[in-house]
């Protein structure tokens, strides 16, 4: 009789069976293979994603002339972590300043424009602007005319001993005419700005009686009507005293040396009007005083950029619009906006988190943000054809240039007045559009960006988006900034965290002080340190989040992290990565959750997935971003910046990089290196 199992076992009935050893360790094997495949996927699609989804070159013209201007200004055999200036800014050499550069640049768009041969309605600002700039560089009439403009204005001040006949006229009488009519103050400057909060208004008719003030500034400000209670803000009382008591005397003793002060004051004034020897005579003179004072000799200029400069004065409302029309199109308008926009929500979301503010104080600062006032390009005043022709009806162009300009004088100032006669005045720019100064006005909470500035190589609507975070936007954050100066003053915040406050700011002083500065630069005071700050929070708050943003997660910097582990430690592996990974994304946190918010530049990075380098550069676009912040600050230290309110720049470069933790991730900068400090302070 056979067995009862004597039959044939199926396959499966051969396998051990569940819960035996073989079987536990057949398990094992099988999810191995399954873990292994998973990874095996997992690295090709990273391998996909570097390859096929990371950043693209620019190939477009604007791409390949900012990044032929990084080559010729960068020098790359520097260490990037010692001395990132250097490694931006080591080819430039002399007087360079990029700030000038592009200001040089403006205005040469100007002079095309102004040179360009175009019909205009009879009478229009677009006429009179172009026939303004073409005599004055008409010189070959300029020195025809000769002596003979000048001297028909000197007799109707009275003449003047040097040149010929004099006539004793009253003192104030000739003051109020050079004031009103010329445009030239002699003693003292007069002009009108926004109201502050607290003026400082002392009686001056009684302090400097010397002078007849109610008629000089009655017959300057016309038609605005004075009185003698009217307010003023003085800034210096006592050089007026002092000035007024040295007049007197002069007046019982000397009274032809005070005429003669008050129009060699005139002439020096005219001189760029007349022609070559008054203007040689005037160099002359400049070069003297800069010696006696120890100044270098100024660099001479030519012709067309003062006749650009004289005609943007006078005729601001029609260049601005012509100016804009070329240079500030919307698109770029549009462009410098969002960027904008992205910078002042990042400044929000990062007074949420500042430990020295509390709740009271966050919430007054957001609002204070989100009242601001931002005004891109130019104004829309200046913008208004139909303006510009209003204003312009008073300027008579000739018989000379000398009386074309003294129209020009006398039409601006009348101007200038009828602005601030208006019910409601507008925030009237303290810069022409085609400058390159941003600014904050306190009085009126405006941030002003100039189409100037918003030009290659700080912004392009073409350009990688890290160039315009690191350029325009950290200057968009600087001046964001200048919002909370008073919070940082003695006393300016009494309810926040005063003592988490004065730590964070007497860290960030150490942080400066350690620095070394160049040879012959200035070390600054109290406004250079809020300069500094504005600097670094300016940085801080255009600059990516490095490990979180909204729960998404970066690419372009999980390669970066790769390549600097790969140059610094030899290939990385994967579960390396893998921890990176969950540390990005939030997966897995890696430790306590880190305090900085989330950034301008993050979020635009994480969200557009087609970002673009400068090619050629082997600059990764966090790289490229911190290259482009140190390149608007490219310039060389000088003496005669010493009374700058902004650090040198070096220090401008190294200060705000050295705070900045990202700075060196993607660097690699080893531990203990300049620019990689072992403790950073945070203010901002």
């Amino acid at each position: 009789m056979g067995t009862l199992w004597s039959q044939e076992s199926t396959p499966e009935e051969r396998l051990p069976m569940e819960g035996s050893r073989p079987w536990a360790v057949a398990k094992r094997v099988l999810t191995a293979i399954q873990v292994l495949g998973l990874l095996l996927c997992f690295s090709v699609l990273l391998f996909y994603i570097f390859q096929n989804c990371g950043p693209r070159p620019c190939e477009t013209s604007v791409c390949l002339d900012l990044r032929d201007h990084y080559l010729a200004s960068g020098n790359t055999s520097v260490a990037p972590c010692t001395d990132f200036f250097g490694f931006a800014c080591g080819r430039v050499k002399g007087t360079y300043n990029s700030f000038q550069e592009l200001a040089t640049k403006n205005k040469n768009r100007l002079r095309r424009i102004l040179e360009a041969r175009n019909s205009w309605y009879s009478g229009s600002g677009e006429e009179k602007a172009f026939q303004f700039y073409n005599s004055c560089m008409d010189t070959r009439a300029i020195e025809a005319a000769g002596t003979g403009p000048l001297r028909q204005v000197i007799e109707e001040l009275g003449g003047w001993r040097i040149s010929g006949n004099w006539t004793s006229l009253n003192f104030n009488r000739t003051l109020r005419l050079l004031m009103s009519q010329y445009g030239h103050f002699p003693f003292f400057r007069a002009y009108l700005g926004p109201h502050p909060a607290s003026p400082h208004t002392p009686v001056i008719q009684e302090i400097a009686p010397a002078i007849d003030w109610l008629s000089c500034l009655q017959a300057t400000f016309t038609p605005m009507s004075l009185s003698p209670s009217q307010s003023l803000v003085v800034h210096d009382v006592e050089y007026l005293k002092n000035m007024s008591q040295l007049v007197e005397e002069m007046l019982l003793n000397q009274r032809d040396f005070l005429q003669s002060h008050m129009i060699l004051g005139l002439v020096e004034t005219l001189s760029p009007a007349l022609d070559s020897q008054f203007q040689k005579a005037r160099r002359k003179l400049s070069q003297k005083l800069r010696e006696l004072t120890e100044q270098p000799p100024m660099r001479a200029r030519p012709r067309w950029m003062k006749c650009v400069e004289d005609t943007g004065t006078f005729f601001e409302p029609t260049l601005a619009a012509l100016f804009v029309r070329e240079a500030f199109d919307p698109s770029t308008r549009s462009a410098a906006m969002e960027l904008f926009t992205a910078i002042r929500d990042a400044l929000i979301t990062r007074l949420r988190n500042l430990p020295w503010m509390n709740e009271e104080t966050q919430n007054m600062a957001q609002d204070k943000v989100a009242q601001l006032q931002v005004e891109m390009g130019a104004s829309e005043w200046a913008l208004k054809p139909e303006l510009a022709r209003q204003e312009y009806r008073d300027i008579q162009l000739g018989p000379n240039f000398l009386q074309s300009v003294l129209s020009c004088v006398r039409s601006l100032q009348a101007r200038i007045v009828q602005s601030f006669l208006q019910p409601c005045p507008q925030h009237r720019w303290k810069v022409s559009p085609w400058e390159v100064n941003a600014y904050y006005s306190i009085s009126d909470h405006v941030v002003v960006f100039p189409a100037g500035l918003l030009q290659p190589p700080f912004f392009h609507p073409g350009y990688p988006r890290a160039v315009n975070f690191g350029a325009a936007g950290s200057i968009m954050a600087h001046e964001l900034l200048h919002i909370f100066y008073q919070l940082l003053l003695p006393g300016g915040c009494p309810a926040c965290d005063t003592h988490a406050l004065q730590e964070a700011l007497l860290c960030l002083k150490r942080h400066y002080a350690a620095f070394p500065l160049p040879s012959g630069t200035w070390g600054g005071d109290s406004l250079t340190f809020l300069e500094n700050a504005a600097d670094v929070g300016g940085l801080a708050i255009a600059l990516q989040d490095i490990y979180r943003s909204s729960g998404n997660y970066s690419f372009f910097w999980l390669r970066s992290t790769c390549q600097c582990r790969a140059s610094e430690q030899g290939p990385w592996v994967l579960g390396t990565v893998w921890r990176d990974l969950q540390m990005a994304t939030g997966l897995e946190p890696e430790g306590p959750s880190p305090p900085t918010p989330t950034q301008a530049y993050s979020k635009r990075l994480l969200w557009h997935r087609g970002e673009t380098v400068l090619p050629r550069l082997d600059l990764s676009p966090q790289q490229i971003f911190f290259r482009s912040y140190a390149q608007v600050m490219c310039r060389e230290p000088s003496p005669q910046e010493s009374y700058d309110t902004h650090s040198p720049p070096h220090l401008r470069v190294h200060g705000p990089l050295s705070s900045t933790p990202a700075f060196a991730r993607y660097f690699c900068c080893a531990r203990g290196t300049l620019l990689n400090p072992s403790s950073r302070c945070q203010l901002w």
